[in-house]
């Protein structure tokens, strides 16, 4: 696969397609974080607690920040067929930079209604800003195509070895491990009473970026449709085998290992969990190599459904950001509704950073999918209005931001 400097004249409604999907998966995650009655007690990933509706309404959100991480590489790609070197590191070191402004103001509000920001979350949006300047550093020293390509390989298959010191006995971890590898949630106080939260260390993610621009590649006029799908069906084929034969032998690619559970179901639920925090080999290798196939397959599909993902695919960041505020500001609503005041909402945030959310109150997983689908119809209207006005403005620099 080597990079193309010939232009694509055609937006790629395939990669919108799945970005689409992967945004109203997004939503239901984070429906079930405010709305289930387990959300903040319990992982729904704990076989010992679980049940099978529950887990894979977690378990089918992991496909949702790779996709949203790997596509962001490949249109990156794409970007640069219409700019010059300069131009795109200028452009990404800004994004970039303007992500996480973001991620630790507009976003975090929209998480915690915390006016006071007692608690700084480093999110998704974080991780994909900070890949965004590293990537653009790499286009700014003109590092060629195949280096990204090779280092994307080797931070992907290879951060897993970060797992060898950190089960070492009285390991300790610092600020700056959590921002390369640990996967654990721990607060770190940054002035009194404020805190900054690391949910997503950042060089795997990076590491995907790297390997989606180096995909981007393959949507170029170099390749004919079926050129494509072939090749994509093949890889994503090739990451799932890997991931089933480098699972098996438990050896390496996950911090924990899968094991013999209670019935051969709950054993394949075992085999299947794998770590997101950070990413791991494996754990990347199951949600895009499924990713790779699903994008092969839509190239050829047209119809409603998908005409519906592809404004979710063109907005995915306004859709983010509203997606949170709406759930959350639901959340607050039933917060009231089952007779809690002001000075119970304070009394928890004490406790907790997300206010009017109380761990251990909330509902059945029914309710959780019927907010999420009430919630995702609700945000068409609104999505499909702006990527209307995106398309109708396209002189407004600023838009290419958002």
């Amino acid at each position: 696969m080597q990079p193309l400097t010939a232009p694509h004249q055609k937006r790629i409604e395939s990669i919108d397609i799945i970005r689409g999907i992967a945004m109203v998966l997004m939503a239901l995650d984070h429906t079930r974080d405010y709305f289930h009655i387990g959300a903040n007690v319990d992982d729904p990933l704990n076989l010992a607690t679980t049940s099978p509706a529950l887990f894979f309404t977690r378990w089918i959100t992991h496909f949702c920040a790779p996709i949203f991480v790997f596509l962001s590489g490949t249109s990156i790609y794409l970007q640069s067929l219409r700019k010059t070197k300069k131009e795109l590191g200028i452009f990404l070191l800004k994004r970039g930079l303007w992500l996480i402004i973001v991620e630790w103001t507009i976003i975090t509000f929209a998480w915690t209604f915390n006016p006071f920001y007692n608690f700084i979350a480093f999110q998704v949006i974080w991780a994909i800003g900070i890949s965004m300047v590293i990537l653009g550093l790499m286009v700014l020293i003109r590092l060629p195509y195949k280096v990204i390509f090779i280092l994307g390989v080797i931070i992907v298959a290879g951060h897993n070895l970060l797992d060898i010191p950190e089960a070492a006995p009285g390991f300790q971890a610092s600020f700056a491990w959590d921002l390369l590898h640990h996967g654990v949630f721990r607060p770190y106080e940054f002035s009194p009473n404020r805190f900054a939260f690391l949910v997503y260390p950042f060089p795997a993610w990076t590491g995907v970026m790297m390997l989606g621009y180096c995909a981007g590649a393959l949507f170029t006029t170099e390749y004919t449709s079926e050129q494509r799908r072939k090749i994509i069906t093949r890889i994503g084929l090739g990451l799932i085998a890997f991931f089933i034969a480098l699972r098996f032998t438990n050896v390496y690619g996950d911090p924990v290992d899968w094991t013999t559970q209670k019935n051969g179901f709950y054993t394949f639920l075992s085999f299947i969990n794998v770590d997101k925090y950070p990413p791991s080999l494996l754990y990347l290798c199951i949600t895009i190599g499924p990713a790779l196939l699903l994008l092969a397959f839509m190239e050829r599909i047209k119809n409603n459904f998908t005409n519906v993902m592809v404004v979710f695919g063109r907005t995915a960041f306004f859709y983010y950001i509203i997606h949170i505020y709406l759930i959350h500001l639901l959340a607050a609503i039933c917060f009231f509704a089952r007779g809690h005041t002001l000075e119970d909402a304070k009394n928890v945030g004490e406790k907790f950073p997300f206010l009017f959310v109380a761990p251990g109150e909330g509902y059945n997983l029914w309710v959780v999918y019927g907010v999420w689908l009430a919630v995702v119809i609700s945000l068409y209207p609104l999505c499909k209005r702006y990527d209307q006005y995106k398309t109708n403005h396209k002189e407004k620099w600023w838009l290419s931001y958002l």
